[in-house]
């Protein structure tokens, strides 16, 4: 016979509907039923004996003594996170479901090699990886942290730097028509060029080993947010673009793309993990990081 969710259980329940933003959210992320997440819901407002949502078929909204609730439960909740942890100790063994969101490409491709390492060394741990280049939203996408590439504005989040990624000029052969390699970064306006407009769209600046820098107007004649879709038309000939040196680096070995002006490069993009602040991290989230930030290093080290 199944017993009935304690009162940890039933306040985990109600922080994760209020985070979701709906009971059937909720229940996706619980990986549970609508109707177990209601009578959890019900169960624990008769436990307490309040009223915690206003609900209505369009709208869900905390009562006043559900918004005191919720704080409460969040902070209690940490609290017991850290508590069981304190009494396992040693046997802090990251354990449970994790939940990723990766940029598409890095998520594709350089990430999946840590992603490995982390699930060989942790087998009671499971991913999901969630393939996204937007800005996470942790309340409502249910996400444990979020690996993102650019600049952080979000000062609610931890962003911890895990890499930077280089950044260099490329081209098919094609696109010079015969003409010699460029010999200034000035020359490459002439050219037709590429955008990948999360990062850059109508200009860019690149430096000189030296420190120098060099603007450069840009009409693009394709502009796309995808690393994958701007490295294929760079492979077509259809223009000079900027690109990750990890995306190219096969191609610039094997000479389907020319590395241009080696000596010039865009300045290098920061990768950083972010999750919401909180009292207590679990061991799942905690190593990942750790694994994660070491791996990318090594790795990134060997295609700068």
């Amino acid at each position: 016979m199944k017993t009935a969710p304690d009162r940890i259980e039933l306040m985990q329940t109600f922080v994760r509907i209020v985070e979701a933003g709906s009971l059937s959210a909720a229940a996706v992320q619980m990986g549970a039923t609508q109707p177990t997440v209601s009578r959890r819901l019900q169960a624990l407002e008769r436990s307490l004996g309040i009223k915690l949502l206003q609900r209505s078929t369009h709208a869900m909204q905390l009562t006043e003594d559900g918004a005191r609730c919720f704080a409460r439960a969040k902070d209690l909740l940490g609290r017991w996170d850290a508590f069981e942890a304190d009494l396992r100790g040693s046997q802090d063994v990251p354990e449970g479901t994790l939940r990723v969101m990766a940029p598409h490409a890095f998520g594709q491709q350089q990430l999946i090699a840590p992603l490995a390492d982390y699930l060989r060394r942790y087998p009671r741990v499971a991913v999901e990886w969630l393939l996204h280049d937007g800005t996470p939203n942790f309340i409502a996408d249910g996400i444990d942290c979020a690996i993102h590439v650019g600049t952080v504005e979000d000062p609610a989040v931890v962003a911890v730097k895990l890499a930077e990624i280089p950044r260099i000029v490329v081209a098919a052969p094609a696109v010079l028509g015969g003409a010699p390699l460029p010999g200034h970064a000035a020359e490459l306006s002439a050219l037709p060029w590429l955008a990948l407009r999360t990062f850059y769209r109508n200009e860019i600046s690149l430096q000189h080993r030296d420190g120098a820098q060099q603007r450069i107007a840009l009409q693009p004649r394709i502009s796309t947010d995808s690393l994958f879709a701007l490295r294929n038309a760079a492979l077509m000939g259809l223009g000079v673009c900027v690109a990750s040196a990890w995306a190219v680096a096969d191609d610039v070995q094997a000479g389907r793309l020319l590395h241009l002006l080696p000596e010039w490069h865009a300045a290098p993009l920061p990768m950083y993990l972010l999750y919401p602040y909180a009292q207590f991290y679990p061991a799942k989230l905690r190593r990942f990081g750790e694994l994660l930030r070491a791996d990318l290093l090594h790795g990134l080290e060997r295609v700068a």
